[in-house]
């Protein structure tokens, strides 16, 4: 998902189910051509909204990205952060803002593997 070579896809979805909770999700991701973002939209089984998305860029082999949203009605700061891209691998990582971005808590890592 580099964004600024032409034959890389523009736009993905991924669909991830959660047995052990009865839910799961799609993440939709956009390339903004003019801006040269890209958008990461989530969407939950459990509410059928499509949450506000975080934006950002991938840059030196990481991807960072932020946005605005609520948990448990309050409102935070998301930071989303991807990592250690490889051909066959990358790791993700979300954290959460309480205080408008001075502190961040990481709450969930995702190994993913090309099978």
């Amino acid at each position: 998902m580099s964004g600024d070579d032409h034959r890389h896809e523009r736009r993905n979805a991924e669909e991830i189910t959660f047995p052990t909770l009865n839910s799961g999700g799609l993440t939709l991701r956009l390339f903004d051509r003019e801006q040269r973002t890209w958008s990461l939209y989530w969407a939950s089984s459990r509410t059928g909204l499509l949450y506000p998305p975080v934006s950002g860029v991938f840059t030196g082999g990481r991807g960072d990205f932020h946005g605005d949203d609520t948990h448990d009605g309050e409102p935070i700061k998301a930071h989303f952060i991807w990592y250690d891209i490889t051909p066959t691998s990358a790791r993700w990582e979300q954290r959460f803002s309480r205080d408008n971005g001075r502190t961040w808590e990481p709450n969930w890592t995702m190994t993913y593997t090309r099978a």
